[in-house]
């Protein structure tokens, strides 16, 4: 019977006040987590900013001119705090799966044996789809969008002046991140859509039908996110296309489960 009672939400009971203790006492986990992680990530900001860059690096030194491959700042703190935003970025990035865990132990007493079993995969889905999200922004994205920006460099000559790239430190890292965000936030389509089917707000047959939609609306979110060139919008597409694709094949999923837990509950009611 004690195995029975902890089924359920019944069995962790508590009133309004621990529960609020119990938040807070999550809460600051996290941001401890957070802050420590900032701490150390901000003693070596230098190394990931410069990790960061290494994609136009690369270009800029492919072209031969050494003195070319620099990037500035105009602002006597601009440095600083965007060092402060890379340390903050990396250490929101490390510590994600430390919030998302405080949120589990938070709201997982609350759930029925068979809720906590259906929606831990996706605690574990979303940090791993995330990062995928970020490499293929990092490892493919970058290169191409950067070499699509440097070649409206010239060199000048005839009376014209020379177009030459003097990027800003801050400028930079903010495009970085809203691609690598962008890409991240994008991956997160499969584990939103099986959550919406699981709840009843999406059905793959649904999905299936407004599928063309879906598609011309991706390309509209790619254009908005990407550089303003084709391979880079159609890069960021076709990966989320298929995790469409995939996205409906969970939700039948979903829907198989159900109706099995269905049959099987009409069952033990006949009997």
């Amino acid at each position: 019977m004690a195995e029975i009672a902890d089924e359920g939400p019944e069995a962790h009971k508590m009133p309004l006040i621990d529960h609020l203790i119990e938040l807070r006492r999550r809460i600051f986990y996290s941001i401890a987590a957070l802050f420590v992680v900032f701490l150390v990530a901000f003693f070596f900001a230098e190394y990931i900013y410069g990790f960061l860059t290494q994609p136009l690096a690369h270009l800029l030194l492919a072209q031969g001119d050494a003195e070319s491959a620099r990037m500035i700042y105009t602002d006597l703190t601009e440095v600083f705090f965007t060092y402060v935003k890379v340390s903050f970025f990396f250490a929101a990035f490390v510590t994600c799966p430390v919030f998302l865990s405080q949120i589990w132990m938070f709201v997982a007493p609350g759930l029925y044996r068979h809720e906590r079993r259906a929606f831990a995969p996706f605690l574990v889905a979303s940090p791993i789809l995330f990062f995928i999200g970020a490499a293929l922004v990092y490892y493919l994205i970058l290169p191409m969008a950067w070499h699509f920006f440097l070649s409206f460099q010239t060199q000048g000559g005839d009376g014209m002046l020379p177009i030459q790239l003097e990027a800003k430190v801050s400028e930079y890292l903010s495009l970085t991140m809203k691609l690598l965000f962008a890409f991240g936030l994008c991956f997160q389509l499969p584990v939103l859509m099986t959550l919406l089917a699981r709840v009843g707000l999406a059905t793959s047959d649904g999905m299936r039908a407004k599928r063309k939609y879906a598609i011309v609306g991706v390309f509209i979110l790619a254009a908005i996110f990407t550089p303003p060139d084709p391979l880079s919008q159609i890069s960021l597409a076709l990966p989320i296309i298929g995790l469409y694709e995939i996205s409906i094949l969970m939700a039948r999923l979903v829907e198989r489960e159900r109706a099995k837990a269905e049959k099987a509950a009409e069952e033990a009611a006949d009997d």
